[in-house]
Parts: structure tokens; sequence; C-alpha cells
């Protein structure tokens, strides 16, 4: 019986190796995001509510250059978004991962590197916020992934590199009260591509 699972086990990877995306590429990617932004302060001296984590999208295009070992270059739009009890957090980012990655086995590749990203807009309950510490910032991805012919499929976690935090002021709980929000992402991100 162990036999007849090894056999099979090795046919099946075989098989999938023969249907493995080889080469460079250009294409189309998309996908969700299971995100959480940092800790939020109500003001200054307050102890930080930690976010809720909740369900976000991403579109994009990306890069490949390379066969076994690769190069992968994407840019994509992101939009996440964080409960805070009864509040709301909202981010709209260009996300461009620089990623180098490796096959393991078959169409089956791990990959890392690092994400730089670009704030557009980020939204605390209706409320546009534009004194964000730093537009700009980066973090670093790192994940698995599977490609059949033009397919792929990755699966991947991003976090900053570093606490970026936007100030408001929130007039619900106070008038005048400063508050505090940290923009670092942390985030599980799921994605479909499909090279063109």
């Amino acid at each position: 019986m162990q036999n007849l699972i090894m056999s099979t086990f090795l046919l099946t990877l075989f098989c999938l190796n023969v249907n493995a995306q080889e080469g460079s590429a250009f294409g189309l990617k998309g996908g969700l995001n299971y995100s959480s932004n940092g800790d939020y302060f109500e003001s200054i001296s307050d102890n930080s509510k930690n976010p809720d984590r909740n369900i976000g999208y991403h579109l994009g295009v990306f890069g490949k250059f390379g066969d076994d070992l690769y190069l992968r270059p994407e840019l994509i739009y992101t939009a996440t978004k964080s409960e805070y009890d009864s509040s709301e957090f909202s981010i709209k980012k260009i996300d461009a991962p620089i990623l180098v990655g490796i096959t393991i086995i078959g169409p089956i590749s791990v990959f890392a590197g690092p994400s730089f990203q670009y704030i557009l807009d980020t939204e605390f309950n209706g409320i546009n916020i534009e004194n964000v510490e730093d537009e700009f910032s980066v973090g670093l991805n790192f994940g698995i992934g599977l490609s059949f012919n033009k397919i792929g499929i990755d699966l991947r976690y991003e976090r900053g590199f570093s606490e970026n935090e936007a100030t408001f002021i929130d007039n619900n709980i106070g008038e005048g009260a400063i508050s505090r929000i940290d923009t670092r992402p942390d985030q599980l991100i799921l994605s479909l591509s499909i090279a063109l």
C-alpha cells in the first residue's frame, strides 16, 4: 500500500512538472487580501486597540524573468480595510513587490523580496486622512506559488518594516482629540495570475 501511494505521488509530480509554466512571461493578476493594519490610539495617552482582520482585494500586472531561478516584479493596486470596534479604516495604495523565486519541484516555487508601497488614500469612519507620516514605505513579501501553463496561484504574507502612523482629529471622541493609526500592512494575499 505504501509503495502504491509513493508511486502515485511521484507520477503526479511528474505530470505537474510537464505542465508547469516555463520561461519569461508578462500578465495580469488579482485576488483577495486578508489584512489588518496597525494599532489605533484614540488619543495620545490612550492604550492601543488592535484591528480585526478584513477582506480586501488587489488587481495588477506582473513580469517574470527566468526559469528555475526567476525575478518577478509586480505593480498592483490594493484596497484593504481594518475594523476597530465600531470604526473602519481603509487604505488604497499602489504596491510594487520585487520578488526573487526558485522552483522547488514541478510547479511549486517559493519567493521573497521587498515590497514598495505608495499610499493613495486613507479613510477612517468617512474622514479622509491626509496626514500620513510616510506616503512611501517598504515591507517584505514571501510565499509559495503554483504555476500551470499560463495560470498561476500564489499565497503570500506581507508585512511593513516600520510603523507608518497617520494622525487626525476625531470629533467622534471629543472636540479636538488627536488620534493615531498605524498604516503598516500586515496581510495574507491570495492571487490568481494569467500570463498573456
